[in-house]
């Protein structure tokens, strides 16, 4: 993860990186970047927070909940 962080960091002057988690095996793994719009890079959902994009859950585990509602399977 940290070497796609840098990669991204060092070759976008348009993209800043706001955050980021692997999802530990649990969730999908979420990039959240900034680039006049706060999206998760991964799933390219929008999330509507400047800051705070992680919630966690009962384990101690962090996702974004916008990302978990959108890969629901019906």
């Amino acid at each position: 993860m940290r070497n796609l962080i840098e990669f991204i960091d060092d070759n976008s002057n348009v993209i800043e990186v706001k955050a980021c988690c692997c999802g530990h095996y649990k969730y999908p793994m979420s990039i959240v970047v900034d680039d006049g719009e706060i999206f998760d890079l991964m799933s390219g959902i929008k999330i509507p927070r400047t800051r705070n994009f992680y919630r966690k859950d009962n384990q101690g585990y962090y996702y974004i909940p916008e990302v978990i509602e959108n890969n629901k399977v019906s």
